[in-house]
């Protein structure tokens, strides 16, 4: 897990992979030898969604626990890893999930529709080999492993690690580390270093996991391939780089997909999804008298087939930061503008709406009522770090779709064959006005192997929510204790 810009005090583990399952690899160790290393999460998540008409389940809570148990043999030119993942499950709710359009109440109605009665599972999460065999400066690694696109590079600062691993990482392909059973990749990584530039090659097939139980199973219809160039700005003092990517996505499942379409001809459309997204980002750091000043902007373009629809969409980003000098807490102020395109006419044969199809969610969305698909998100947002022991963090959102003819989206993508599709949709009502969204975290570090976090979030929904909801409220928090070890 990255470092808190300024040292002590780390991110949530729920908000983030850890710095080594989202691409940075650590470097081999002169000596050769046997680590074990383990970790565990317990988890108390309460959920009071958007209240319904009718008698269902919308305000619950759930308690969930995650051992992870792993080995690791290194030696001066490789290594072997192995990780035993268990989830388990307790006090899901039974009646969270309501006909269309009112869906999946929360994670806990996802967990319970996707795991028919079981509430506990045993898995290999990892099992890799990783070598250098073409150089010490390359790696290759072949196996199931956790996989992040966008953090690639190395950073040598606190912030950029941060800016990396929290702004830009994970938004197409992702391990969905928030959920208690994740995502994991059958497949290889390929990092060269030449200079100061790092080519990233990837490809391979999705687990089975984020919310199903049965975290061992393949997707083998579902198949993506990654490259990526990334290049520091400054060739003397590195507090920036740019990247340049590629991806492409092949999901052949026999399913429903979600779109804007009415439901008969989406039934009748079992094409497969192919999809190639080209894009890139920048990201930069200054320091100022006042203070050291960020900025980052991401971008990206897809074309291919969604079905037997023509699919092009587009998706943008841009985002500031300031951490003035001085001041009591050590304060990082950031706002931004993230948006991603949505389908204007169902009815044109044509796909719009920007895909994220192995996304971590939660990073963007702390409150998982939405997701990359269809929507424009302004933001600000507030960290503090009054010691190193402690990080406390607030935002506000206000959250639109971007195209009130297409749907709300929420969801992370491909976790099973079927019949889940991955994201969920619901009904504009004719509206682009989605929620109002008010969050805060606060992570205690009492010594190096310890987190405690406490999340709490509002929503105050608008006209989209109120077309499917009786009550356009909703809050969502939770209490988090993990131990490394």
């Amino acid at each position: 897990m990255p470092a808190f810009p300024g040292g002590g005090a780390v991110l949530p583990m729920a908000a983030q992979a850890p710095a080594t399952a989202a691409g940075k690899m650590p470097a081999f160790p002169g000596g050769r030898g046997w680590q074990f290393q383990g970790s565990f999460r317990l988890r108390q998540e309460l959920w009071d969604w958007f209240a319904p008409r009718g008698g269902l389940q919308n305000s619950y809570t759930f308690t969930a626990a995650l051992l992870k148990l792993g080995v690791t043999h290194r030696s001066t030119r490789d290594l072997f890893s192995l990780e035993l993942v268990q989830p388990t499950l307790i006090n899901l709710p039974t009646r969270a999930t309501g006909p269309a359009p009112i869906g999946q109440m929360g994670h806990g109605a996802a967990y319970f529709d996707a795991n028919d009665g079981q509430d506990a599972g045993l898995f290999v999460g990892q099992a890799f080999w990783e070598g250098r065999p073409f150089g010490m400066r390359d790696r290759l690694r072949i196996g199931r492993f956790e996989f992040s696109e966008g953090v690639e590079a190395d950073t040598p600062t606190p912030d950029l690690t941060w800016l990396h691993a929290e702004r830009i990482g994970q938004r197409l392909i992702g391990p969905f580390a928030f959920t208690h059973i994740s995502r994991r990749l059958d497949g290889f990584r390929l990092l060269l270093d030449r200079g100061r530039t790092r080519y990233t090659v990837a490809g391979g097939i999705p687990t089975r996991g984020a919310f199903d139980l049965n975290g061992m199973d393949t997707l083998p219809q579902v198949r993506y391939g990654y490259a990526a160039v990334t290049k520091p700005l400054s060739p003397k003092k590195p507090l920036g780089d740019a990247r340049l990517f590629a991806l492409y996505y092949n999901d052949a499942r026999d399913g429903v997909k979600t779109d804007n379409r009415p439901a008969a001809i989406r039934a009748t459309d079992r094409d497969a999804i192919s999809i190639t997204t080209l894009g890139g980002h920048a990201v930069r750091l200054w320091d100022l008298p006042a203070g050291r000043v960020d900025a980052l902007v991401w971008a990206a373009g897809q074309v291919g087939d969604w079905g037997r629809l023509a699919h092009r969409a587009w998706a943008a980003s841009g985002e500031v930061g300031f951490q003035p000098k001085g001041w009591a807490g050590r304060p990082w102020f950031r706002a931004g503008l993230n948006h991603y395109s949505g389908d204007g006419d169902p009815a044109d044969g044509s796909h719009g709406t920007f895909f994220s199809p192995l996304n971590t969610p939660r990073i963007y969305a702390r409150f998982p009522f939405f997701t990359q698909l269809n929507l424009s998100d302004a933001f600000v947002q507030a960290i503090l770090r009054p010691s190193p022991q402690w990080t406390l963090r607030a935002d506000f959102h206000q959250l639109r779709l971007a195209d009130a003819a297409d749907l709300w989206y929420a969801g992370g993508g491909a976790f099973q064959d079927r019949p889940s599709f991955g994201f969920g949709g619901r009904p504009s009502g004719g509206s682009g006005d989605l929620a109002r969204l008010v969050d805060f975290s606060a992570t205690y570090r009492p010594r190096r192997d310890t987190d405690l976090t406490l999340y709490l979030g509002h929503a105050v929904g608008g006209d989209v929510i109120g077309s499917s909801y009786q009550h356009t409220e909703g809050f969502f928090g939770y209490f988090e204790i993990l131990r490394r070890f």
